[in-house]
């Protein structure tokens, strides 16, 4: 703590990332990478960019990332002018918190941001930054979004909008479409942003509602389906005047998000479909032995429609089985907050070794 600090640093809780730790051997699955590496093409572009003019280097790059969202525009039928990008989808969700999603009421009062009670905890984060105030919703008892819920919450405290993944993070439970279309329909003068950082191993995508829903906004990242956590894109989905908010909030921050290297990189990675069909098809695959061998082990797993489980023992602490599996120098991700998560674990869907090796321990453990 320093006496130089802004007031609002005091009140800031910032959110905790999954830990990144220099182990020898280890089973890494506590932050939702990729198992598989991102598409050949995609070294094939960054050596291209740095191998054909090293000059190019020295110079900004295009601050409108034109050539990127004009790819990322064809690969989901969409106008450049509906895409927007930015340095992973955590700095694409920022910008949509400020130019979207903090509203006042005539008097200025704040109108309250809906978002379900076990979710992304980066949401109450943005709101504690911005000055947003946050509304949760609880999922139901098997830790599904309830849409009714959302609605009549909405209209009751006159919400400024919601936002929500889809599918949900921690649980992996994925909403269906026609529900999300129910969600906006609903409300049509508020805000809907539909995170779907994790909707390519098996949720259904909003992106197809967009068109009848100046309402919706929608936002993927790079980090997970097209293993890119390194490279840092994200990019958000919507009607161009929802994208023109994003990018006066942008361009009032920093007009350069993206370097030369990850424009080129995330270019070559959305036009790679076929690269990206297998991989998924990998990961899911590996999911659903997954499932089926912790449930043999007597865990109880929620259906998850990403590329992790969320999944609990009935006889065992969560923080107990983390502790037994990091022991052996796996690590898995564990939330003491809220209290009926407590015991569950959030396990990365790795190779088959590394679920094997998984398996493996906590058979040993339980």
């Amino acid at each position: 703590m320093s006496p130089f600090w802004s007031p609002l640093v005091h009140q800031l809780a910032p959110y905790v990332p999954g830990e990144q730790p220099q182990l020898a051997n280890l089973v890494k699955l506590n932050t939702n990478e990729n198992p598989y590496p991102p598409s050949p093409k995609v070294l094939d572009a960054l050596m291209a960019e740095l191998g054909g003019d090293a000059d190019r280097l020295r110079l900004y790059p295009d601050p409108g990332a034109t050539a990127l969202r004009e790819g990322i525009a064809r690969v989901h039928g969409l106008d450049a002018e509906q895409v927007f990008v930015g340095n992973g989808s955590d700095e694409v969700l920022a910008h949509a918190f400020m130019a979207l999603l903090n509203h006042r009421n005539g008097d200025g009062t704040p109108r309250p941001l809906l978002f379900p009670d076990i979710t992304y905890s980066f949401y109450p984060t943005y709101c504690r930054l911005y000055g947003i105030t946050p509304q949760t919703v609880p999922l139901d008892e098997r830790f599904q979004v309830r849409v009714d819920d959302l609605i009549a919450t909405a209209q009751a405290t006159h919400a400024g909008g919601v936002i929500f993944p889809n599918p949900n993070a921690p649980t992996g439970c994925g909403l269906a479409r026609a529900e999300i279309e129910r969600l906006l329909t609903a409300l049509p003068d508020r805000v809907v942003v539909v995170d779907e950082a994790y909707v390519d191993f098996g949720a259904e995508s909003a992106i197809p509602l967009i068109a009848a829903h100046p309402n919706l906004l929608v936002v993927h990242t790079l980090s997970k389906s097209r293993s890119l956590a390194g490279l840092r894109v994200g990019f958000a989905l919507g009607h161009a005047g929802l994208i023109e908010a994003l990018v006066r909030v942008k361009d009032s921050f920093n007009s350069y998000p993206l370097d030369r290297l990850a424009l080129v990189g995330a270019l070559a990675a959305m036009e790679d479909s076929a690269w990206f069909d297998q991989t998924r098809g990998a990961v899911i695959a590996s999911r659903q032995r997954l499932t089926a061998e912790l449930t043999s082990l007597g865990f109880e797993v929620l259906p998850s429609q990403a590329n992790f489980v969320f999944a609990r023992h009935p006889a065992q602490r969560g923080a107990a089985l983390q502790q037994a599996l990091r022991e052996r120098a796996i690590i898995v991700r564990q939330f003491s907050r809220p209290e009926r998560i407590a015991d569950h674990l959030r396990i990365t869907v790795g190779t088959p070794a590394q679920c094997g090796a998984l398996v493996a321990a906590l058979r040993e453990i339980v």
